[in-house]
C-alpha cells in the first residue's frame, strides 16, 4: 500500500501562485510515476501533470507554461507549482501515484490517490 498526503491548497487571487505538495509513504518502491489531477464542480476529473521516476514530465494544454511538476526523491514528495492562476483553475486537486507511467496515458493499472486539496482562485 501507498499513502499520499497533499497540502498547500487554499484561496488565491487571479494571477497569484500556489505550491501543492504530495508526500508519499509506504510501499513507494513500487511507484514509478506520479501525477496531479483536478476536479471542478460538475466536471470530470482531469489529468493536470505527471512525472516519471526519470523526471520526464507531461502537462495538460490548459496549464502548460503556468504549472510545473517536480519531485524530491529524498523526501518522497512531488510538488505542483502553480503560477498565473485563473478562476478556471478552481478545483479539488488530487495527487496520484502509479506503478507505471502508462497509467497517465491509458488510465489502466495499479495506482493510489490522495484525499485531495481545495484550490480556489477568486478575487
Amino acid at each position: 500500500q501507498v499513502q499520499l498526503v497533499e497540502s498547500g491548497g487554499g484561496l488565491v487571487q487571479p494571477g497569484g501562485s500556489l505550491r501543492l505538495s504530495c508526500a508519499a509513504s509506504g510501499s513507494i518502491f513500487r511507484i514509478n510515476a506520479m501525477g496531479w489531477y483536478r476536479q471542478a464542480p460538475g466536471k470530470q476529473r482531469e489529468l493536470v501533470a505527471s512525472i516519471t521516476s526519470g523526471v520526464n514530465t507531461m502537462y495538460a494544454d490548459s496549464v502548460k507554461g503556468r504549472f510545473t511538476i517536480s519531485r524530491d526523491n529524498a523526501k518522497n514528495t512531488v510538488y505542483l507549482q502553480m503560477n498565473s492562476l485563473k478562476p478556471e483553475d478552481t478545483a479539488v486537486y488530487y495527487c496520484n501515484a502509479a506503478y507505471s507511467p502508462n497509467y497517465y496515458l491509458s488510465g489502466v493499472g495499479p495506482n493510489y490517490w490522495g484525499q485531495g486539496t481545495q484550490v480556489t482562485v477568486s478575487s
